[in-house]
């Protein structure tokens, strides 16, 4: 905090809209210290809390209107490459479809809070063909809980804020040093997860090439469509003879699984 709220001094909304709006296109920059320290400031008397509320609401918006028309447009292709650049790539689809196969349009209410769904939650409403007026609202609203938030939560807790900021000041390089470590660590591990579950799953991979040799070949073959409810209604693709189970079905109907051929399973 106490790096962010001089360079806002100087520098002023600008800057809100700046960072929220490179959060909300994808880019791994956080808009919550920026937003804490925007409150912080407002209580100050630095600047206005309703200019600040306003222009992260539109920041927020206009990032998110392109992602829905690029979403409706581009389809599966665009919420692939958004989740390619995550921390949770394997994930990412998986649980941005989830979400919205439970809440619909109140999903984006919640998933600026959510880390990687944020910049994914437009992309999906545009995928499943979501009114443009019911996306407005909805995201609107979404944007002025989650920036209101943080908003408030900098105007409220201001003087605390500031002892922080004299901590880290005091702390100096530091800080710097313990929070890159960490930092480091954690995407460390999370790429080594990756790694791990990858060289699992080659031992047991087949190509959509040597699936379709084997399939013209005549041999037999069990083709399990694992793809989510809202994935196969909006794609007329599916295999011949495949059986479809959601992952959330697998545990309960893997008896309609032949056991007496090899079975292939694929998703999205």
């Amino acid at each position: 905090m106490h790096a962010v709220i001089p360079f806002l001094l100087r520098h002023g909304y600008w800057v809100l809209a700046a960072n929220v709006f490179a959060e909300q296109v994808g880019l791994p920059i956080p808009a919550f210290p920026v937003l804490l320290a925007m409150g912080a400031l407002a209580g100050i008397g630095e600047f206005s809390i309703w200019a600040a509320f306003a222009l992260a609401i539109s920041a927020a918006v206009a990032s998110d209107v392109i992602w829905y028309r690029l979403g409706r447009t581009r389809g599966h292709s665009i919420l692939n490459l958004l989740c390619r650049v995550s921390l949770e790539p394997a994930s990412c689809v998986t649980n941005t479809k989830t979400l919205f196969g439970r809440l619909g349009a109140r999903a984006l209410l919640v998933s600026k809070f959510v880390p990687g769904l944020g910049a994914a939650a437009a992309p999906m409403a545009g995928l499943t063909r979501m009114p443009p007026s019911k996306f407005l609202t909805a995201d609107v609203t979404g944007a002025a809980l989650w920036s209101g938030t943080y908003l408030a939560l900098g105007y409220i807790f201001r003087t605390q804020l500031e002892l922080v900021g004299e901590k880290a000041q005091q702390m100096g390089s530091w800080l710097l040093l313990i929070i890159g470590l960490l930092l480091c660590g954690y995407i460390g591990w999370k790429y080594y997860q990756r790694r791990r579950f990858i060289l699992g799953l080659r031992v047991a991979r087949v190509t959509p090439e040597e699936l379709m040799k084997m399939m013209e070949a005549g041999e037999e073959v069990a083709l399990v469509d694992l793809r989510h409810q809202m994935e196969v209604e909006h794609d007329s693709v599916k295999l011949p003879g495949a059986i479809w189970i959601t992952l959330e079905e697998l545990e309960e109907r893997h008896e309609e699984i032949p056991r007496d051929r090899d079975i292939v399973l694929y998703c999205s």
